[in-house]
């Protein structure tokens, strides 16, 4: 299915309506808390519903807390639970950052149960949507629904070639002082330059309490788990039994659209939304038109 209705602003009285419904709360004002998983600390933060199975956002590469859209994490923490969280070595979180997909699933999962929650919904993007199929994979108990976005299975078309393309855009953005994201995750038209723009605007909304920055170590370590992934063998998707939602633009540059159809096509329970003249950060650009997907799918 494809999207072709515009992305909507959501104005401040919005906001304001937003935060009533979630109990006073944004995510721009969720505070930022901690767990011990054995002995490494893991940053997070959670806001929205107490009851209910909650929904676990994995991130991307490089990303920390603040990375997420508000507008997103706002919109389904209307009517779930939402925890977010910063991996192992990145942020606020310690420890060494994990050079494999699978060694950060570990990690998720043993976060997930520290927190004591017995099942999930997880929401993975990019990276995050690699970590979520092996906890799929390999803790099919703990998982209620998926939903991936922006991602690709393991031997999926393009994604060793994530290192090349991430490279190449940071340095274009930061010769014309740009956030790397603007390039990486949007298209150059008109109207995906004006949604790139509006996105980084978005994440600097917090003002207190940010996160601390990725490291270039653990940066380029995840690039190594990356690349490693889309070095693999293919796994055998149909393995995963859950009902997942598959998200992405119509033109991922940095995991090729086509990895989106390859999951949908793999993965016995899949729908499959891709979104016009948008890319790797569709679900960002099409917030509200994702949000009421996402909660759609949740809910069925």
């Amino acid at each position: 299915m494809t999207d072709r209705r515009s992305t909507q602003r959501v104005p401040e009285r919005h906001q304001q309506a937003q935060r009533a419904r979630l109990g006073g709360t944004l995510y721009q004002d969720a505070p930022t808390k901690s767990v011990h998983v054995g002995a490494t600390r893991f940053a997070y933060r959670e806001l929205g519903l107490d009851t209910g199975v909650p929904v676990i956002f994995l991130n991307h590469l490089g990303a920390n807390l603040d990375n997420w859209d508000p507008r997103v994490v706002d919109g389904i923490a209307a009517k779930h639970r939402v925890v977010t969280f910063d991996n192992r070595g990145v942020g606020a979180s310690e420890g060494k950052t994990p050079d494999s997909v699978e060694a950060m699933a570990r990690d998720a999962v043993a976060f997930i149960r520290a927190l004591g929650f017995d099942q999930v919904d997880i929401l993975g993007f990019s990276l995050g949507g690699f970590v979520a199929q092996v906890i799929a994979r390999e803790e099919p108990e703990l998982v209620r629904k998926l939903i991936l976005a922006g991602t690709g299975p393991a031997g999926g078309e393009g994604i060793v070639n994530v290192t090349s393309v991430t490279y190449r855009d940071t340095f274009k953005a930061v010769a014309t002082f740009k956030d790397p994201k603007e390039n990486l995750f949007f298209t150059r038209t008109a109207h995906g330059k004006s949604e790139a723009r509006a996105f980084v605007k978005r994440l600097k909304e917090r003002s207190v309490d940010r996160d601390k920055a990725i490291s270039l170590r653990a940066f380029r370590t995840q690039l190594e788990a990356i690349h490693a992934w889309g070095a693999q063998e293919p796994s055998d998707l149909s393995r995963i039994q859950h009902p997942v939602l598959v998200a992405n633009g119509e033109d991922d540059r940095m995991v090729p659209t086509s990895n989106s159809f390859d999951l949908q096509r793999r993965l016995p329970n899949a729908k499959l939304r891709i979104y016009v003249d948008a890319g790797h950060g569709g679900i960002f650009q099409y917030h509200e038109r994702f949000v009421g997907e996402a909660l759609e799918f949740l809910a069925s």
